[in-house]
């Protein structure tokens, strides 16, 4: 199973900090009310990560890749050009990319991802 400890009071590219990452057993829903794996609840530029418990380790990586570039697209002042026409659709292909590319979500690697869409340091 992931670690999620080395998630919690993560800073994050963009000025961000990634608060706390947590398995829930509640039902998680997206904005439109349908079943989803992860939500992201944003105060300023501080992230706080629900995932479904019941995730195995490949999707609670891409999960969490996922929901930090969403997060830092939504959150940022002015995103960077490359997140600016991303969809749902598209920040899925990318966390699916980023995981087959860097591996299981690690801080590094989630920063990793933040830079190659232009996040700053």
């Amino acid at each position: 199973m992931l670690d999620l400890s080395p998630f919690q009071n993560l800073a994050l590219r963009g000025g961000f900090l990634l608060v706390e990452v947590r398995l829930t057993a509640q039902p998680l829903l997206d904005p439109i009310e349908r079943a989803a794996t992860a939500q992201t609840v944003i105060h300023g530029h501080h992230f706080h990560i629900y995932l479904r418990a019941d995730l195995d380790e490949r999707e609670l990586s891409v999960s969490l890749y996922h929901e930090v570039l969403e997060a830092a697209t939504v959150a940022a002042e002015r995103p960077p050009e490359a997140v600016l026409e991303l969809n749902e659709g598209h920040f899925e292909q990318a966390a699916q990319a980023a995981h087959q590319r860097l591996g299981l979500a690690s801080p590094r690697s989630l920063n990793l991802l933040l830079a190659d869409f232009g996040f700053p340091a």
